[in-house]
């Protein structure tokens, strides 16, 4: 690499000054402390002391001519690793699917206390990569989401949490980590546009949350090792997205001594292999010759130490930071304890994020029955004890979190079977139980029950650790232990069979939607430490579920379009990952992202658009996260919400918009808006969702910009991806534009259930279906009924307009309730 070249990457400050004061602040004084720093004080603070060194998981040299200390630097995204007492928080996923911007701020903020109080400066959190593109990948829990907008929102809400305690937070897995089989080799190629909309959304997202620092991947992208790319980390990030922070590696993912520093790494972890090999430290000395002899250029180091020392100051860990209080190689025995009141925003996540996925005839909440089966080993703690094995790489017992470097130790873990019968005691409920996953004992038990509770769970995670022959990635999106086999044997003899899954992501559940006395379906994911409880909060009705799926369930595996490979991945399936993709290839999911029911109904009114934006690309000066114009307010978008019915509850309200045909091959919608209202029964409220350029833009590859196209964008708003509400249109024009309204509708579903033959979905509407349809476009009559022109509903149930599309149109029937006429 050229050293002008070099010289003019490291000038950093100007960018930083104009753009952000935070950062400007931590810059001057971080330029004030790097004059005061010899050559070894600067090559020890971006070189990792070696694995097993220090007490954390990554810890560097502490400099002498300046007051800074040993980073510590440690897992993991839901809790301090390998410290207890800590509080084990629900994953990522669940966070994700409470959709909900103040429990996912006050996680993070939870897990920034606790790593500060435990003398933690860096947090190796939040996660963005995996963003969950193959169903069965690994350590897709770790992350929030399957959609870029949702993980984004996620991120920004973690990341301004956590380093608002005091603790540096770390955006990982930059980029492309979707997969655990051959991580450390295979390569992502990932098209431009692809990495621009989907991939590097949320890390996008990160940077304008002033995150600290970013750990790039053991993977290739585009043929070229992430801690080597100088691509993704130097063009990319630090100069399109203007990130002022470093960036280190995941462990042992650099590969070079000169390579890595000239491609813009600022710093290696943990610094030599797990066996402290001296030959595999790459930096240390062996960068102090590479800079020597001309190979790295001064200034590249100079710019490496700037950027941590600024990262410190920022979150303000130069005043009073306490030091390190345990030991990861010995127990991890706190000398503290930093739970505080941890243990409410651990249950309020976990009970927030409950889906309930089915409920025919107001099965849930239970009331006082009479008895209960509960069956499955999911059902109780490991009888060893939930921290029995190492990095929770076992299958035995309640699944709360998945297995490898990012879960935690649990202080203790409140079971379903402790949590329900705590309850059944008060309410005289006789408990029959099958802590078993044998199919007879389980039906044996459930024979005689008014209820039976089937608990089933499905596991992965890191791929260093290998659990019943799945190696990190899920062999098949089963449920394990023979769980169909034990629902199937269970809802043959009693007809109220509710079954709990604890999962990592999707399961296929037709055979179990297809018993016909499994009459309850609940969405558990990986809950944390308060799993029992915040599940009995959900089964007795304490609180109405709220949670969303943050993810599509498919009927089979084959229809996601992706999956784990054994070599290098092209990704071909580009944008359509996830819902765009079954919209795209019109499949029909079992349960469509976004989708979740509640015990009330919710009707939605009076949609209300405002937009002020003009076709075209960005234009704006880089700021973080990248050009300042691409994330100012051009519109808002309003609509009303009623709980209509009985019982409060709380609705995700969510926004979805389909660029018009000028923008080539994209998604028909995208999620770019949700807001989550607790309404009391019979009470209104707005959701308001507030528009970026973003939002209305595509990558354009040619321009390497973002860009608004012209013509008409369409608005759907309603419960889920499918379950639309009401939609309308408008077109940018640089003034004021008010959509037009082309449907609405105020229908709400309660329930759902599944014939045993067909196992096709059936919706029992408990609430008047109302439709309002107000359109500028005309229709014509044929022998059919009247011909619908234009994007609307074209049939389902309370629908009274036109019931035919014209030629070349076909009317798709996303639900019962709703259909469009498309091309």
């Amino acid at each position: 690499m050229d050293t002008a070249f070099i010289l003019l990457l490291a000038s950093t400050m100007p960018i930083v000054s104009a753009q952000s004061a935070s950062w400007s602040a931590a810059y001057s004084k971080a330029s004030a402390s790097l004059s005061k720093l010899s050559q070894n004080d600067k090559i020890g603070m971006v070189t990792g002391i070696g694995w097993g060194k220090g007490p954390c998981v990554g810890n560097t040299a502490a400099p002498s001519g300046i007051s800074f200390p040993s980073l510590c630097i440690q897992d993991s995204p839901l809790g301090v690793r390998y410290a207890n007492p800590v509080t084990a928080f629900p994953a990522g996923t669940n966070a994700g699917m409470t959709w909900d911007r103040t429990l996912i701020n006050q996680r993070g903020a939870a897990i920034g206390a606790e790593s500060k109080g435990l003398g933690v400066h860096v947090q190796l959190g939040p996660v963005a990569g995996p963003l969950g593109k193959i169903a069965q990948g690994g350590r897709g829990w770790e992350g929030f989401a399957t959609d870029p907008y949702l993980s984004g929102v996620a991120m920004i809400e973690t990341i301004t949490g956590m380093q608002s305690s005091g603790t540096q937070a770390c955006a990982k897995h930059y980029i492309g980590n979707e997969q655990e089989l051959n991580r450390e080799s295979m390569s992502a190629n990932i098209d431009d546009r692809t990495l621009h909309e989907l991939y590097l959304w949320p890390f996008a997202d990160a940077v304008r949350a002033n995150v600290a620092s970013v750990m790039c991947s053991y993977n290739q992208i585009n043929g070229t090792f992430s801690c080597e790319d100088e691509e993704s980390m130097t063009r990319i990030l630090k100069t399109e997205l203007g990130f002022p922070g470093y960036i280190m590696t995941d462990w042992n993912a650099q590969h070079t001594t000169a390579n890595s520093a000239n491609s813009g790494l600022d710093m290696t972890m943990p610094g030599s292999d797990y066996s402290n090999t001296p030959s595999s430290v790459f930096w240390g000395q062996n960068l102090a010759k590479a800079i020597s002899s001309g190979q790295v250029a001064q200034s590249r180091l100079d710019d490496m130490v700037i950027r941590v020392l600024a990262a410190w100051y920022l979150v303000g860990q130069d005043q009073g930071f306490p030091a390190v209080a345990f030991n990861s190689w010995s127990g991890g025995q706190a000398s503290v304890n930093v739970t505080s009141n941890h243990n409410q925003v651990a249950h309020a996540v976990a009970r927030d994020s409950i889906v309930l996925l089915k409920n025919t005839n107001g099965t849930l909440p239970l009331n006082k029955p009479t008895s209960i089966a509960i069956i499955g080993t999911d059902a109780q703690t490991n009888p060893s004890g939930p921290n029995a094995c190492t990095d929770h790489g076992c299958d035995t017992g309640t699944l709360a979190m998945g297995w490898g470097s990012g879960t935690c130790q649990f202080p203790y873990l409140t079971d379903p079977l402790t949590a329900i019968k705590s309850q059944a005691a008060s309410d005289g409920t006789t408990i029959t139980t099958s802590i078993s996953d044998d199919s007879s004992a389980g039906a044996s038990a459930a024979q005689s029950a008014e209820y039976a509770i089937v608990f089933i769970n499905s596991d992965s995670g890191e791929g260093y650790i290998t659990v019943e022959g799945v190696a990190g990635d899920r062999n098949n999106l089963d449920p394990w232990h023979s769980g169909n086999a034990l629902v199937q044997a269970v809802a043959a003899v009693n007809k109220k069979t509710i079954v709990v899954i604890h999962s990592v992501g999707p399961v296929i559940l037709e055979t179990i939607l297809a018993q016909p006395n499994v009459v309850a379906v609940v969405w558990a994911g990986l809950p944390g430490q308060e799993s029992g409880s915040a599940l009995a909060d959900i089964l007795y009705g304490r609180t109405a579920p709220s949670g969303k799926l943050t993810y599509t369930i498919a009927k089979q595996a084959s229809d996601y379009g992706t999956a784990v490979v054994s070599g290098n991945d092209n990704y071909p399936e580009g944008l359509f990952v996830d819902y765009r993709h079954f919209d795209k290839s019109n499949i029909q999911p079992r349960y469509e992202f976004g989708y979740g029911l509640s015990y009330t109904t919710f009707a939605y009114t009076n949609l209300a658009v405002t937009i002020t934006v003009s076709a075209g690309p960005t234009t704006g000066q880089t700021a973080p996260g990248g050009p300042s114009d691409l994330f100012g307010s051009v519109g808002t978008v309003t609509v009303q919400v009623a709980n209509t019915g009985s019982v409060a509850g709380a609705e995700v309200a969510q926004l979805y918009i389909g660029l018009p045909s000028s923008a080539p091959s994209s998604p028909p919608k995208q999620l770019r808006g949700f807001e989550k209202l607790s309404l009391a029964a019979g009470a209104s409220g707005t959701a308001t969702f507030d528009l970026t350029r973003r939002d209305l833009s595509y990558w354009d590859v040619s321009q390497q910009k973002w860009v608004v196209p012209s013509g008409a964008f369409t608005l759907y708003v309603g419960a889920s991806s499918r379950d639309i509400r009401l939609q309308g249109t408008f077109t940018p024009g640089g003034g004021s534009t008010t959509s037009t309204i082309i449907s609405s509708k105020t229908s709400s579903t309660i329930s759902t259930s599944v014939t045993s033959t067909s196992v096709a979905t059936s919706t029992s509407i408990t609430s008047s279906s109302t439709t309002s349809k107000t359109t500028t476009t005309s229709s014509t009559t044929s022998a059919a009924g009247p011909t619908q022109t234009a994007y609307g509903q074209c049939g389902g149930q309370g629908w009274t307009g036109p019931t035919t599309c014209p030629s070349g149109w076909t009317c798709k029937v996303s639900n019962q309730w709703y259909s469009q006429c498309l091309q």
